[in-house]
């Protein structure tokens, strides 16, 4: 099946974890349905639309990190809505403004595999990333965080079944053989859980465990299947 190949990169990226609220924390690299997100942003696909138009059933994503991960933890300003207040100015005992400490990913950049059972929709994209005509402005996570991206090709994905590969994308635990991981000296290994599905509502309808390394490497693994795109061995959502 055509896969199309580009890379996304910025100066900062914050993907929140769903379970931090006051101080939040960030995923390594973009769950699947932000990466979605950011297709509908390309192709111009309205906010309420995208997940359904990307909806697993049609559209297949690989994620790749291609800069080592690295995080740091910022204070942001916000409005402070505490007693009713909806305005930025200050009132007797009221700050106009709350800090929040944020973590972000810096110089975060990835490397997407994306494939679409609409032909026309799949060369629209590719069309648009190849000319950099997106219709919404590109971010990392949130509005602030604008991305810049790269095309990189468009391949033919060769499926390959129970095979023991070296993996680049982010790692799948149930795509994995009896936990055959071949960990190997020099190499920094991290576990997330992500969400994995989302639907129209943005109610998510699965969490996967996610097994990658931080600074981009191939993880060495037995697995039920993968494709090979380019040379090299993905796993898609």
């Amino acid at each position: 099946m055509k896969t199309l190949v580009f890379d996304v990169f910025g100066d900062y990226g914050h993907f929140r974890k769903y379970y931090t609220t006051s101080s939040p924390l960030t995923f390594s690299f973009p769950p699947p349905p932000t990466v979605k997100g950011m297709l509908g942003a390309i192709a111009g696909i309205d906010k309420k639309e995208y997940l359904k138009v990307f909806s697993e059933e049609n559209c297949k994503v690989a994620i790749r990190i291609l800069n080592p991960i690295k995080k740091i933890r910022l204070g942001l300003n916000l409005i402070n809505t505490k007693g009713n207040y909806w305005i930025p100015y200050k009132a007797k005992n009221h700050e106009a403004r709350t800090q929040v400490k944020t973590e972000f990913v810096k110089d975060a950049a990835y490397r997407i595999y994306f494939m679409h059972k609409d032909n026309d929709l799949f060369e629209d994209i590719v069309e648009k990333i190849k000319n950099r005509r997106n219709v919404y402005t590109l971010s990392l996570g949130l509005s602030e965080m604008i991305a810049d991206y790269k095309f990189i090709g468009v391949y033919e994905a060769e499926e390959i079944e129970n095979a023991e590969v070296d993996i680049l994308s982010v790692l799948p635990f149930q795509s994995i053989v009896e936990d055959k991981i071949y960990f190997e000296n020099g190499k920094k290994y991290f576990k997330e859980k992500i969400p994995a599905g989302m639907n129209e509502d943005r109610v998510v309808l699965s969490y996967e465990d996610i097994l990658y390394e931080v600074n981009g490497q191939s993880i060495k693994c037995h697995v039920k299947k993968c494709w090979e795109v380019k040379g090299e061995h993905v796993i898609f959502f």
